[in-house]
């Protein structure tokens, strides 16, 4: 099973920001998307304002992940604010644990059940590590693992090197150094 911050960031790199490649750019996408993870039902469809909102919460979410870099997890852009306003979330107990359930069904249901991770990812203590690339091409959403939950890009292959030889050349350059051929 997946667990929560698992599933947020899934939601949040259902958009390349480097390729500009959107897996949500039709409402049928975003109905295939919640339905294949179990967050609607086999007969739900979603309109266009549903993919509106799909598309805030997601950007809203990615804003938020960037605090997670700068030591402020809990800082709430007004992007993702606005959209956590507009879902029908109720907290409920349930066994004495408290809970964000959905007020109904349909895709509006399906979009209060990924927000509902967010406080379950903050219970479980994953939201501090679930961060987005500091490099500002990329801002793909991934899981920090370090153990000292210092990791700032997806990958230092790929973009902990460019921004590592963008600050070498500006060093350089800055210094009046050629650089090497």
């Amino acid at each position: 099973m997946t667990g929560p911050a698992e599933l947020l960031r899934d939601f949040v790199n259902t958009y390349d920001v480097e390729g500009d490649a959107d897996e949500l750019a039709s409402p049928a996408e975003l109905s295939v998307w919640l339905r294949e993870r179990g967050l609607i039902g086999d007969d739900d469809r979603a309109a266009d304002e549903d993919l509106a909102m799909a598309t805030q919460l997601r950007e809203g979410l990615r804003a938020a992940l960037r605090g997670n870099h700068d030591g402020d997890p809990y800082a709430v852009p007004e992007g993702l604010d606005k959209a956590l306003a507009g879902l029908p979330v109720r907290v409920t107990l349930s066994a004495g644990t408290p809970a964000l359930e959905p007020i109904g069904a349909g895709v509006a249901g399906g979009l209060a059940r990924l927000a509902a991770l967010i406080p379950a990812a903050h219970a479980d203590g994953t939201w501090p590590r679930l961060k987005v690339c500091a490099e500002s091409t990329c801002q793909w959403a991934f899981i920090d693992s370090s153990k000292n939950r210092s990791r700032s890009w997806c990958s230092m292959r790929v973009c902990g090197n460019r921004t590592k030889t963008r600050a070498y050349r500006a060093r350089r350059q800055a210094e009046g150094t050629p650089r090497p051929s």
